[in-house]
Protein backbone atom coordinates (compact mmCIF):
# COMPACT_ATOMS: atom_id res chain seq x y z
CA UNK A 1 0.00 0.00 0.00
CA UNK A 2 1.12 3.75 -1.17
CA UNK A 3 0.35 6.35 1.51
CA UNK A 4 0.03 9.64 -0.89
CA UNK A 5 -1.63 11.82 2.19
CA UNK A 6 0.59 15.11 2.99
CA UNK A 7 0.48 14.38 6.88
CA UNK A 8 2.76 11.72 7.12
CA UNK A 9 0.38 9.28 8.65
CA UNK A 10 0.46 5.99 7.39
CA UNK A 11 -3.12 3.68 7.36
CA UNK A 12 -3.79 0.68 9.74
CA UNK A 13 -3.54 -2.31 7.40
CA UNK A 14 -4.20 -5.80 9.37
CA UNK A 15 -1.59 -8.03 8.67
CA UNK A 16 -2.68 -11.95 8.52
CA UNK A 17 -0.34 -13.34 10.52
CA UNK A 18 1.04 -16.97 9.54
CA UNK A 19 -1.33 -19.65 11.24
CA UNK A 20 1.88 -21.99 12.02
CA UNK A 21 5.19 -19.95 13.13
CA UNK A 22 7.00 -22.53 15.06
CA UNK A 23 10.26 -21.14 13.66
CA UNK A 24 12.13 -18.43 15.44
CA UNK A 25 13.74 -17.67 11.89
CA UNK A 26 10.86 -17.59 10.58
CA UNK A 27 9.25 -15.27 13.28
CA UNK A 28 12.35 -13.06 13.48
CA UNK A 29 12.23 -12.83 9.11
CA UNK A 30 8.42 -11.42 9.70
CA UNK A 31 8.99 -9.00 12.20
CA UNK A 32 11.84 -7.76 10.20
CA UNK A 33 9.78 -7.85 6.58
CA UNK A 34 6.70 -5.58 8.58
CA UNK A 35 9.00 -2.83 10.21
CA UNK A 36 10.91 -2.71 6.82
CA UNK A 37 7.63 -2.28 4.66
CA UNK A 38 6.48 0.31 7.28
CA UNK A 39 3.75 -2.12 8.16
CA UNK A 40 1.46 -0.77 10.77
CA UNK A 41 -0.06 -3.27 12.94
CA UNK A 42 -1.67 -3.38 16.14
CA UNK A 43 -0.73 -3.48 19.66
CA UNK A 44 -2.34 -6.74 19.77
CA UNK A 45 -0.75 -8.27 16.35
CA UNK A 46 2.36 -7.04 17.89
CA UNK A 47 2.04 -8.48 20.72
CA UNK A 48 1.33 -11.61 19.32
CA UNK A 49 4.10 -11.76 16.95
CA UNK A 50 6.82 -11.21 20.47
CA UNK A 51 4.91 -14.17 22.05
CA UNK A 52 5.17 -16.51 18.76
CA UNK A 53 9.00 -15.58 18.22
CA UNK A 54 9.70 -17.13 22.21
CA UNK A 55 12.70 -15.07 22.61
CA UNK A 56 11.04 -12.59 25.63
CA UNK A 57 8.29 -14.80 27.35
CA UNK A 58 10.01 -12.90 30.72
CA UNK A 59 9.32 -9.56 29.55
CA UNK A 60 5.37 -9.70 27.96
CA UNK A 61 2.90 -7.44 29.96
CA UNK A 62 0.12 -9.26 31.66
CA UNK A 63 -2.28 -6.53 30.66
CA UNK A 64 -1.43 -7.16 27.05
CA UNK A 65 -1.95 -11.07 27.53
CA UNK A 66 -5.34 -10.59 29.00
CA UNK A 67 -6.39 -8.26 26.09
CA UNK A 68 -4.42 -10.62 23.34
CA UNK A 69 -6.81 -13.89 24.92
CA UNK A 70 -9.62 -11.73 24.99
CA UNK A 71 -9.01 -10.85 21.29
CA UNK A 72 -8.56 -14.23 20.62
CA UNK A 73 -11.99 -14.72 22.13
CA UNK A 74 -11.61 -16.79 25.35
CA UNK A 75 -13.16 -15.77 28.23
CA UNK A 76 -11.92 -15.14 31.28
CA UNK A 77 -13.13 -15.48 34.79
CA UNK A 78 -11.13 -14.66 37.96
CA UNK A 79 -10.61 -16.23 41.36
CA UNK A 80 -8.51 -14.17 43.28
CA UNK A 81 -5.18 -13.74 41.62
CA UNK A 82 -5.90 -16.44 38.57
CA UNK A 83 -7.26 -15.24 35.60
CA UNK A 84 -9.17 -18.41 33.79
CA UNK A 85 -8.89 -18.34 30.75
CA UNK A 86 -11.89 -21.12 28.44
CA UNK A 87 -13.08 -20.95 24.61
CA UNK A 88 -15.21 -23.29 22.95
CA UNK A 89 -13.31 -25.51 20.54
CA UNK A 90 -10.12 -25.49 22.56
CA UNK A 91 -9.49 -28.13 25.29
CA UNK A 92 -6.71 -26.59 27.26
CA UNK A 93 -7.34 -24.30 30.05
CA UNK A 94 -4.95 -21.28 30.78
CA UNK A 95 -4.74 -20.29 33.96
CA UNK A 96 -2.34 -17.03 34.22
CA UNK A 97 -1.05 -15.02 37.29
CA UNK A 98 0.34 -11.41 37.20
CA UNK A 99 3.85 -11.16 38.67
CA UNK A 100 5.01 -7.89 39.11
CA UNK A 101 3.04 -6.70 36.47
CA UNK A 102 4.15 -9.45 33.74
CA UNK A 103 2.73 -12.27 32.76
CA UNK A 104 4.90 -15.33 34.28
CA UNK A 105 7.13 -17.01 31.63
CA UNK A 106 5.95 -20.54 31.93
CA UNK A 107 2.36 -19.14 31.42
CA UNK A 108 3.30 -17.48 28.11
CA UNK A 109 4.73 -20.90 26.72
CA UNK A 110 1.62 -22.40 27.24
CA UNK A 111 -0.35 -19.47 25.43
CA UNK A 112 2.17 -20.07 22.52
CA UNK A 113 1.57 -23.50 22.70
CA UNK A 114 -1.95 -23.57 22.20
CA UNK A 115 -1.92 -20.12 19.56
CA UNK A 116 0.13 -22.69 17.79
CA UNK A 117 -2.01 -26.05 18.19
CA UNK A 118 -5.67 -24.36 17.61
CA UNK A 119 -4.23 -22.02 15.02
CA UNK A 120 -5.17 -18.91 16.39
CA UNK A 121 -4.32 -15.57 15.55
CA UNK A 122 -4.87 -15.22 11.93
CA UNK A 123 -8.30 -13.63 10.80
CA UNK A 124 -11.61 -14.00 12.25
CA UNK A 125 -13.01 -15.48 8.49
CA UNK A 126 -10.32 -18.15 9.23
CA UNK A 127 -10.08 -19.83 12.43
Amino acid sequence: MVWHGSSGVKPYVPVKLPPLVQNTKINNGLTEYLLENDIIVSESEKLLIRILRGTSDAHIPFEGMFRLLRHLGFEERTRGSHHIFTRDGVEEILNLQSKAGRAKPYQVKQVRQVILRYRLGGREDEQ
